[in-house]
């Protein structure tokens, strides 16, 4: 008998202020490697990683948009058809959780054409900048359900804490939905 490996893909869109580190958070998940000097994202960029859950491989096709204004209106053309979503905010500047409203909106309206709902979990960064920490996870975890989101974690892309965990509860979200 053959042992045929189940196979699935998913486009997962990572969204959030400009700076928070969505781009070093992707770049940790797909390399182990921090990378301090990153670039600002234009646009959107787009990475491609396969995850290997119990007896499933699953592809994630990753979407990281540009948090700064003006790139927002690209946002609903590149969500269309994602199975899920990272709202990220940088846990030592108040001001990039604010507009949570903002995006929430934005992505969950153009996420796809029957509107239906896919898992959307929060994410706080720079958790290794203990002493600059200007939101507290009880706040952000209270901000996580009154938005029915999917979960809330915390992470540090310079450490490595909590990256894998993000993206295998996040793909195993989308595996639960896709059934």
């Amino acid at each position: 008998m053959l042992n045929i490996e189940e196979k699935l893909a998913f486009k997962l869109c990572i969204f959030g202020t400009g700076g928070v580190g969505k781009t070093t958070l992707i770049r940790r998940f797909m390399t182990k490697i921090f990378e301090e000097d990153i670039k600002m994202t234009i646009g959107a960029d787009f990475s491609i990683k396969n995850v290997k859950l119990d007896d499933r491989t699953v592809t994630l096709r990753i979407w990281d948009f540009a948090g700064e204004e003006r790139f927002r209106v690209l946002l609903p053309s590149f969500a269309k058809g994602a199975d899920g979503g990272i709202f990220m905010f940088d846990t030592t500047r108040y001001s990039s959780i604010r507009d949570i409203d903002d995006w929430l909106a934005i992505f969950e309206y153009f996420i796809s054409e029957s509107k239906a709902t896919i898992p959307i979990i929060m994410v706080g960064g720079k958790i290794d900048l203990v002493d600059k920490k200007s939101i507290e996870t009880e706040e952000a975890m209270e901000l996580s359900n009154k938005y029915g989101l999917y979960g809330y974690f915390e992470c540090s892309s310079k450490t490595g804490e909590n990256i894998e965990e993000i993206f295998k509860f996040i793909a195993n979200k989308m595996i639960e939905r896709s059934k």
